[in-house]
């Protein structure tokens, strides 16, 4: 027998959903008995094996030789989705490789159940591409076309802070309207909802959903971010060229604080431009490393260390960033006053796009009951100090952070295919 389930695959995280006998959602376990999987995948060259999620992490830090893939999301609907990446003798496309991640949650999936799963109801942000309807639609298309290439045969969609709103609605004894906030890996969404214990039994919804928004704004952006601000700087950012006429190209830099966009640093011609560089900088030191790291195939290493250290930032109010490389150590202090400033651009999008979900709502911050919060970056404090600001009457209601948009998705599904498919 085939059964129905939600799935939030996600920029970070991903989940699976699915109402149980009593019709209450739960998350099925999809690794050593966890119910989020990390949406990363390691092909490992010693082995020629793909590991998955924390044993793909866990291989890639402790030095394994092969290659890292992660934030596979962030590609979908932009010009890197026709790229590929070569993995010793093959070529994968991201489609593919898309492929593989979801192809192994479906298997988990199954095996949790001991049934097949053919139905399911996909989470996607209010925007995959910002200002690019076009784009947008692409994304929708490639993630399906990626889910039903792996025997998935009725497939649907729902907006990822709708799925969070689903879930919080269990919880409510009255009328209240509310704004979802879900601030993912990727991107930002916002949406004014009414919910209450009668709305809960609607099979049709839309008719409380007042208004969604969204930005690509979210956690690998934060990441990306601080990079920017305080560890490319040790590596020639900013710094000028022998003649002081200009500054040293920023692409590179871009680049190597880019999870998705790292790859396109390892190859001949970018070592070729890198050392071009090195010979006409100032601080032809500086870019010495960075060639060095790139040559050892550091470039998602590093990155993760930036994410530790903004996990961190959550938690304290400076930490000490160091990196090896070689005989060298990129190293720097980072206060929470620089990480807050280096997001001050992302917060105010995000101020913004809240207002703009406002606005087209037609309702005001004091109208609003209840700010939910949910997504792993609703725990950066400029974010957290932001919201909790900007709606001080509200009821701040903090959710699983990252499981509630699974539960929402699993009682979409079963209202859209039965609770057994």
């Amino acid at each position: 027998m085939t059964q129905a389930c939600g799935l939030d695959f996600g920029t970070s995280n991903s989940t699976m959903g699915q109402l149980d006998a009593d019709g209450v959602p739960h998350l099925l376990a999809l690794e050593d008995g966890k119910p989020t999987i990390p949406s990363v995948l390691f092909f490992g060259f010693e082995d020629d094996t793909i590991h998955f999620g924390r044993k793909a992490v866990a291989e890639y830090v402790t030095g394994a030789d092969g290659r890292l893939m992660r934030s596979l999301k962030s590609v979908l609907g932009t010009a890197l989705i026709g790229d590929t990446t070569r993995v010793k003798a093959r070529s994968y496309g991201f489609v593919e490789i898309l492929g593989l991640f979801i192809a192994q949650l479906k298997q988990r999936g199954e095996a949790e159940l001991g049934a097949g799963l053919d139905s399911v109801v996909c989470g996607r942000p209010v925007h995959f591409v910002d200002d690019d309807p076009v784009a947008d639609a692409a994304a929708q298309d490639q993630l399906e076309g990626a889910v039903r290439a792996q025997g998935f045969r009725h497939i649907d969609f729902q907006f990822e802070p709708i799925a969070a709103a689903l879930d919080y609605e269990r919880q409510v004894r009255t009328e209240k309207l509310a704004l979802i906030v879900d601030l993912g890996g990727g991107t930002s969404d916002f949406s004014v909802v009414r919910v209450s214990p009668e709305r809960a039994r609607a099979s049709d919804r839309s008719g409380d959903i007042l208004a969604t928004a969204g930005v690509h704004v979210g956690g690998t952006d934060f990441d990306r971010l601080l990079s920017m601000a305080k560890v490319m700087p040790e590596l020639g950012l900013g710094t000028l060229t022998r003649d002081g006429k200009r500054h040293l190209p920023v692409a590179p830099y871009y680049d190597l604080s880019t999870w998705h966009r790292i790859n396109r640093l390892y190859n001949a011609q970018a070592l070729r431009d890198l050392r071009g560089t090195r010979r006409e900088a100032q601080a032809g030191e500086r870019v010495e490393t960075m060639i060095e790291l790139i040559e050892d195939r550091l470039g998602h290493r590093l990155v993760g260390a930036v994410e530790a250290a903004k996990i961190a930032l959550s938690d304290a109010d400076a930490t000490n960033f160091a990196f090896p490389v070689r005989d060298q150590t990129i190293s720097t202090a980072i206060s929470l006053a620089e990480f807050t400033a280096a997001l001050a651009n992302s917060v105010e999008r995000i101020e913004a796009t809240i207002g703009e979900t406002l606005r087209r709502a037609g309702v005001g911050i004091g109208q609003i009951d209840s700010l939910i919060l949910t997504g792993g970056s609703t725990q950066v404090p400029a974010i957290a100090q932001r919201l909790e600001a900007l709606f001080p009457e509200a009821e701040l209601v903090r959710t699983d952070v990252l499981g509630s948009v699974g539960l929402g998705l699993a009682m979409d599904a079963a209202r859209k295919f039965g609770p057994r498919g």
